[in-house]
């Protein structure tokens, strides 16, 4: 039961149906009842799984990682990147041959079936036609978010997948996430009554927006898409995600969202607000001392003080201070973000009604201390329910007066490297292995159906943003004002 599935023979294989482990703050130590960390023994169906990883960055990266800490699962048996040297990681971490590492991930659509899923962390606009191809192909799909950066896109890939009778799971990774799990759980347990009301937050943090959202790869609407599709798609299905199971105009009918309104715009990050003396890059700046976003600040002096890790290692993987300054000096990570080419909003509302009469409502803002303090109130007809980052959730009962607090957490321990988001990659990454092993769909949390309606959403809202008008939502996603 202790062991590590990492440090385990086949055929065992965690199971994670039920895996958050949830304390009672006035039960110290106690797990709230059938919500274990445990492994099954599953001698017929288990198999090795082999996984194609399509772009090595972060987010491959990560993925990836599962298989060095489960190789009785999967196999990465290929690589697509432009890059010379994250091709040769790849090679070193997962004994990939030469033969199997591609520039282009084109050549490895044009071979035959070569692998069980593969896993798209490519940039935002070559979603699609990736997805196609590799659908296509019998591969299942397991996509980093967004699904695409068009709601064509989208609509055309879900019906790919469906038609090919392959699984799509969007790293909608919030949902993984123990807090919003147990908050989902007491939402279902009926325990606030009705949900009347959400309120929910995404500090982004000024370091992360100006980082991605700036001088990054998500900067410019154009070259990716809106800020609020590429950061806060998650946010959008997690109020879906907690709304599910709510009812509609009556009884009998589920709650849909029917109409949609946002409002948003880029106040800071534009060329007027540039600080006088600033030059259009940060290294040597006359006003470095004296500007939070210097980019000598964000990253020269992390690297300096031995911090490699994000965001310094998305500006250079060789942690020397040459290197870094070399980069600085000469690409887009040392501009001024005042003089660079973004134009995504980097303060935004959206407001959602649903047919029962609820009302959502999702503030996306750049300028706060870190990206890690989410919050959420549910205001429901019985009581409300409220998290303000860490893992600590609280409910608070109308009819008694009391307040319960759930220390939320993932229960890992030191079974896998994968940490983020709490321990939610890993079981977002765990629970697609699982549905492909067992061609069962269930274990997916949000299949293509859920996920195309949230992207709908965030289109919806995009496009009432741009034209200033309330949007009516219907289910053919067309919508008008």
């Amino acid at each position: 039961m202790g062991n590590s599935p990492s440090k385990l023979s086949p055929p065992y294989v965690l199971n994670c149906e039920k895996y958050t482990i949830y304390k009672e703050e006035h039960q110290p130590g106690e797990l709230k009842a059938g919500i274990r960390l445990r492994f099954s023994e599953n001698v017929k169906n288990t198999r090795l799984l082999r996984c194609i990883i399509l772009g090595g960055g972060n987010r491959g990266q990560n993925y990836a990682s599962y298989a060095l800490d489960f190789p009785q699962l999967v196999k990465i048996v290929a690589i697509a990147d432009p890059r010379l040297h994250v091709r040769k990681q790849f090679e070193r971490l997962y004994h990939i041959p030469e033969r199997m590492q591609f520039k282009d991930w084109l050549e490895i659509a044009a071979l035959d079936k070569i692998a069980d899923f593969v896993c798209i962390c490519t940039p935002n606009t070559s979603h699609k036609q990736a997805c196609v191809a590799f659908a296509r192909k019998k591969y299942h799909i397991l996509l980093e978010k967004p699904m695409a950066t068009t709601k064509q896109d989208c609509i055309e890939i879900v019906k790919e997948c469906k038609e090919n009778k392959v699984m799509l799971t969007v790293c909608h990774v919030l949902r993984y996430y123990p807090p919003n799990k147990k908050i989902k759980e007491l939402i279902d347990s009926g325990i606030i009554g009705d949900v009347v009301n959400i309120q929910h937050l995404e500090p982004i943090g000024f370091c992360h927006f100006a980082h991605n959202y700036v001088r990054g790869n998500f900067g410019n609407a154009i070259a990716s898409c809106s800020s609020l599709l590429a950061k806060s798609c998650h946010d959008v299905d997690l109020i879906l995600f907690w709304m599910s199971g709510q009812k509609g105009i009556d009884d009998r009918t589920s709650c849909v969202c029917t109409r949609v309104s946002s409002f948003g715009s880029l106040i800071h990050f534009k060329k007027e607000n540039k600080p006088e003396g600033a030059g259009d890059r940060c290294y040597e700046c006359s006003v470095v001392n004296s500007c939070p976003y210097s980019a000598s600040r964000m990253y020269l002096d992390r690297a300096k003080s031995g911090h490699w890790g994000w965001p310094v290692s998305l500006v250079t993987d060789v942690e020397d201070i040459a290197v870094l300054t070399d980069r600085l000096q000469n690409g887009p990570y040392g501009r001024c973000v005042y003089a660079c080419d973004n134009d995504v909003c980097d303060n935004q509302v959206v407001n959602f009604q649903f047919s029962g009469g609820q009302i959502a409502t999702f503030s996306m803002v750049a300028f706060a201390k870190n990206d890690r303090d989410r919050k959420t109130r549910i205001f429901g007809t019985k009581g409300e329910i409220s998290y303000v980052g860490g893992s600590h959730v609280k409910h608070y009962d109308f009819l008694t007066r009391n307040t319960k607090e759930y220390h939320c957490t993932a229960g890992l321990g030191d079974m896998t490297r994968m940490k983020g988001h709490s321990g939610a990659d890993f079981h977002l990454m765990d629970s697609f292995v699982k549905a492909v092993m067992y061609n069962d769909p269930s274990y997916i949390q949000s299949g293509p159906d859920e996920t195309l309606k949230s992207h709908m959403l965030v289109f919806a809202a995009e496009e009432s943003r741009l034209k200033g008008k309330t949007l009516k939502v219907s289910s053919d996603w067309n919508w008008d004002s």
